[in-house]
């Protein structure tokens, strides 16, 4: 970050194109604000406007910066560091932007140029609902392409945008519990009960420590760094309690929203009813930014966690059979309250002259004293899987007080996520349809078995649908992805690369996960059947509206026209994004 006053050189590093009304406005273009317009915008949000660098600049010539390199270097995977930095994103691929070779790692040798890449120019550190309407109104005044930066988790580059102004939401942190919430424009007498309003960057784990201090739990996820407002929320949100609690957006009762004209509206299912329900499940960064939202929560409840480790020799067919076997046990577990994650490693390295092929899962039990009770569950899976040559199957169950004990203190360390690498996966959706049919598991199996691993790769399951996720879906009417209702488990795997590895090797890797292993995984159920999580996919999803969204895509590409006509909230693989470029500065047509 660098002070307002010195920025005036960052018109030198946009990339010359040529002039055109279906672009957005370019520092090298006469219609890119002068210094003292975005002066006057600085008083209008009180001093918080910065202008920015990559995080990593100081690590580099001519910038270099010997005690401010020692501390990004010492924070670098610090995803509370990250999430604070508005020069940053959770993974550094996302702040380069390799198709124009502008990058800016860490990992680059001192003398590398360090370029802006996909970091916005300037970031208007929001801290009210007016601060965030004086930022929207000044890019749309300037034609300007606009990036709504939360806590910039995302594996598909909506965090950050090249050559655009930053709506960073990370000081908005209110967090206020009531016993009856009333959604505003609602019948007098109609409350939905115990509930909490949390401002735009409110972290999930600030949230379940509010929560755990009212004897309540909110439907979340387990990476404690995800601002629960932002795209977690707006996307669907999965939670390792899917089972008991749905999805996040489930529990969402009324948004408070600045629009694309810069308005501030109530979103709920009494006004602006069309942006509720796009809100829910429609995508982050798409129809404005949220300034608040309003969850119910839900009664704490005591947990059963049930931990079941599975390991072969290196190699052994028999690995993929107990794989199966879990699978088709899933649906049982999961109809008994069960969910959770589970990871699969078929090359697991032991030590520097062993490897092994394991999976082990953690399946969560909410409202279940007895861990017997759990036990029965499990005994006939545990019976088979013993069956199998080759197989050791190890088990155990234990207790713990609380969902808010368990979100807290079971799935992340003290310094928060492990981010600050390159990440990029891809993922499917799979149905309890599939996994109860004759032969789903084994289907399901031949494809992930067919996909390519490496020392230390990992397949990782999310047991997170079923259960309420389902129910909800015959009473709550929401843009989730119809394909969540049915499914069972969401698989996903990296496809990453090196930080400084070529734009060559990066397009391979790209490619084939495009080409040959998207396709694969699609076929267990078929190309149109189910789905991907949106906020867990390919960062180039091959049809991505279908993909994210079902049969929803074409309601929520017609929400998008009304509320946002002009296209000022675009977001990559988001709806509309398909009429713009991949940077979302001009339109195709």
């Amino acid at each position: 970050m660098v002070k307002l006053s010195l920025v005036y050189f960052i018109a030198g590093l946009a990339i010359a194109t040529p002039e055109t009304r279906h672009c957005r406005c370019r520092p090298h273009e006469e219609c890119w604000p002068a210094h003292q317009e975005w002066s006057r915008l600085n008083d209008t949000i009180h001093g918080n406007l910065v202008a920015i660098r990559p995080v990593a600049s100081v690590c580099h010539e001519p910038e270099f910066d010997g005690s401010a390199c020692k501390a990004v270097t010492e924070n670098w995977h610090d995803s509370l560091w990250r999430a604070a930095q508005p020069g940053a994103v959770q993974w550094e691929n996302w702040e380069s932007w390799a198709e124009h070779n502008e990058t800016c790692y860490i990992e680059s040798e001192k003398d590398t140029k360090c370029s802006q890449g996909r970091v916005s120019l300037y970031s208007a550190k929001v801290q009210t609902a007016e601060h965030i309407q004086k930022a929207v109104a000044f890019a749309r005044t300037h034609n300007l392409r606009l990036a709504i930066r939360n806590s910039g988790h995302d594996y598909l580059g909506r965090s950050t945008a090249p050559e655009s102004l930053q709506i960073f939401t990370n000081g908005m942190k209110n967090i206020t519990f009531v016993d009856n919430f009333v959604p505003a424009g609602a019948p007098r007498g109609k409350s939905e009960g115990h509930a909490v309003t949390m401002g735009a960057c409110v972290h999930l784990a600030e949230l379940y420590q509010a929560a755990g201090e009212t004897n309540r739990t909110v439907q979340g996820g387990a990476s404690h760094t995800v601002g629960a407002a932002g795209g977690y929320i707006q996307a669907g949100g999965h939670s390792p309690f899917g089972a008991r609690g749905g999805l996040a957006s489930d529990n969402a009762l009324e948004f408070e929203v600045v629009t694309a004209n810069g308005t501030l509206v109530i979103a709920n299912e009494y006004q602006n009813t069309d942006l509720f329900w796009a809100l829910r499940g429609g995508g982050g960064g798409t129809f404005g930014v949220v300034v608040n939202v309003t969850v119910r929560t839900l009664p704490e409840a005591p947990v059963i966690v049930a931990n079941l480790n599975l390991t072969t020799s290196l190699g052994h067919d028999q690995f993929w059979d107990a794989v199966s076997e879990y699978h088709g046990a899933l649906p049982e577990l999961n109809d008994a309250g069960g969910s959770g994650y589970y990871f699969g490693f078929p090359i697991l390295p032991v030590n520097s002259t062993t490897e092994i092929s394991a999976m082990t899962s953690f399946l969560l039990f909410a409202g279940y004293t007895n861990t017997s009770a759990v036990d029965d569950l499990y005994a006939p899976l545990r019976s088979k899987l013993r069956k199998l040559p080759g197989v050791t199957v190890q088990y155990g169950t234990f207790p713990l007080p609380s969902v808010n004990s368990t979100l807290q203190n079971k799935w992340a360390g003290e310094g928060g996520d492990a981010t600050g690498g390159v990440a990029a996966v891809i993922s499917r959706l799979y149905s309890k349809d599939l996994l109860t049919s004759k032969d789903g598991p084994s289907r399901l199996v031949k494809a992930w078995r067919n996909l390519r691993y490496g020392p230390g790769d990992s397949f990782r399951g999310h047991a997170v649908g079923g259960g309420a996720v389902a129910a909800n879906g015959k009473k709550i009417d929401s843009a989730v992805n119809p394909a969540w209702r049915k499914t069972i488990t969401h698989l996903v795997i990296s496809r990453a690369w090196e930080a400084n590895a070529t734009v060559e090797r990066q397009h391979a890797i790209i490619e084939n996960a495009t080409n040959v292993e998207i396709p694969l995984i699609r076929s267990v159920e078929g190309e149109d059947q189910m789905g991907s999580y949106g906020n867990e996919a390919h960062p180039y999803e091959p049809g991505f509206q279908r993909s994210f969204w079902g049969d929803n895509y074409p309601r929520l590409y017609q929400i998008k026209q009304r509320w946002d006509p002009e296209g000022l909230f675009i977001a990559r693989l988001g709806v509309g994004s398909e009429d713009w470029d991949d940077a979302g500065l001009c339109l195709k047509r």
